[in-house]
């Protein structure tokens, strides 16, 4: 019965996402992510956004000595809407936020075919003592942070880092790197990716689930 109605190359493909919020856990099951499954979108974005806002409130209070550096590209559209809700939602506090590109501090940069072309850094400050929080939209082999962090050491040397990402792809690390704040857990059983989609740019805030080779 499971055969006829699915078929085994379905299942094989399917990936579990688990939602985190502060009520409950939901373990979803997808298949057939060939033209780019939607997994999260609309109110229940902005709710994950919101409830990591308000984590950072929880564990930095004054945001006293704290900066928020995003890592291009694609972590900047996340690192502009936690800033922005974080500065509506304590006005009163102050803290730094800035760019931060990675592109020649890859450990694979030197083996690509093409010539790469870098992304701006925009750091006007020092982490010399500061916490920061480093932030992406995807958490996937760890690379892209590892990269990170070898670039942050440009502007100093900071007291804590600690890193906050939308999608946490848990399975699929390359290099021993965790996520302190995670807004969703996408486990795959194969090499699908996930693209994170934003109004400003593509017209809706989502999360999509690909799978490989699409």
């Amino acid at each position: 019965m499971f055969k006829k109605r699915y078929g085994l190359s379905h299942f094989f493909k399917c990936a579990i996402v688990t939602y985190k919020s502060s009520s409950d856990l939901k373990h979803i099951t997808f298949a057939a992510m060939s033209r780019g499954k939607v997994i999260l979108e609309g109110a229940k974005f902005q709710l994950m956004i919101e409830r990591l806002c308000r984590q950072l409130i929880e564990n930095y209070g004054d945001f006293a000595d704290t900066c928020l550096i995003g890592i291009q590209q694609n972590g900047i559209p996340l690192t502009d809407r936690i800033a922005n809700r974080l500065r509506e939602l304590i006005p009163e506090v102050r803290f730094d936020d800035g760019k931060l590109d990675v592109t020649f501090y890859r450990d694979d940069f030197r083996h690509r075919e093409k010539p790469l072309a870098g992304n701006a850094t925009v750091i006007n400050f020092l982490v010399e003592n500061k916490r920061v929080i480093l932030i992406d939209d995807v958490l996937y082999t760890g690379r892209t942070t590892h990269a990170a962090m070898s670039a942050l050491q440009d502007f100093g040397r900071p007291a804590k880092v600690e890193l906050l990402a939308l999608i946490d792809r848990r399975f699929n690390r390359h290099l021993p790197i965790h996520c302190d704040y995670v807004g969703m857990a996408v486990d795959s059983l194969d090499e699908a990716y996930v693209k994170v989609e934003w109004k400003e740019k593509d017209g809706a805030d989502r999360i999509r689930l690909y799978s490989k080779g699409n």
